[in-house]
């Protein structure tokens, strides 16, 4: 009975806190991060600003659930868009994974700014929100580690990585790029912060009036960067 009865209370405590993200979600695309109110959320929901507090004890712990969320979301997209792809298409899985962080981001623009926009004043991110942030880059280090143990990776002769770069390859290596030579990773993490700004540019209103063929364009980017990085 005791064990129902705890069982009953983490259900209905995981259906509130999932009622207060999901009010929190739509404030921020109205008030945005820095305008994120506990109180605000209480009252849409008729609770007593009080009684929030025993799920989300201040503003900087529901910032922090809902970035969490993001970067799980962001996570999820990149992991099922690698597992539709046949393990040895690297460079369909590269751009399956681009493609999945644009398609997330235009469908989620105020979530995407809260992890990738402008830091919200006076907010420090926990520890635990490491490993959801590191979840797409994990996916596209194995990639280029799979791609660079089948041999599929093909750089010119010439090209040599930085010396001043190789101990941050180490740590790298280390992490995420198993066995991937200094010069691929740092292609690889050129290709990454490419991505990114991409989908920053479009979504922040860069693109505006510059560009009309924003997917053709983003599409034409991702291509040039699988060469870029080598996959064949």
């Amino acid at each position: 009975m005791t064990t129902a009865s705890r069982t009953a209370r983490e259900r209905v405590r995981a259906e509130l806190i999932k009622e207060i993200t999901d009010i929190a979600r739509r404030h921020l695309s109205t008030e945005g991060a820095a305008g994120l109110s506990l109180r605000a959320v209480a009252r849409e929901m008729g609770m007593v600003s009080s009684a929030i507090y025993r799920y989300f004890p201040t503003k900087d712990d529901l910032l922090t659930a809902l970035i969490i969320d993001a970067y799980n979301a962001i996570g999820d997209a990149v992991e099922q868009a690698d597992a539709g792809c046949a393990r040895d298409d690297f460079t369909g899985r590269w751009l399956a994974m681009a493609r999945s962080i644009r398609e997330w981001a235009l469908a989620h623009p105020h979530e995407y700014a809260l992890i990738h926009g402008t830091p919200v004043p006076g907010y420090q991110a926990p520890a635990d929100t490491v490993d959801p942030a590191s979840r797409d880059g994990v996916m596209f280090g194995r990639l280029i580690a799979d791609a660079h143990a089948a041999g599929a990776i093909t750089l010119p002769q010439d090209t040599r990585a930085p010396v001043g770069f190789h101990d941050d390859a180490e740590v790298l290596r280390e992490a995420i790029f198993v066995g991937v030579p200094d010069e691929v990773i740092l292609r690889g993490l050129h290709a990454w912060t490419w991505m990114y700004g991409a989908v920053s540019f479009e979504l922040f209103g860069m693109y505006n009036n510059v560009i009309s063929e924003r997917a053709a364009t983003f599409e034409h980017g991702a291509l040039s960067l699988a060469h870029y990085i080598g996959l064949t």
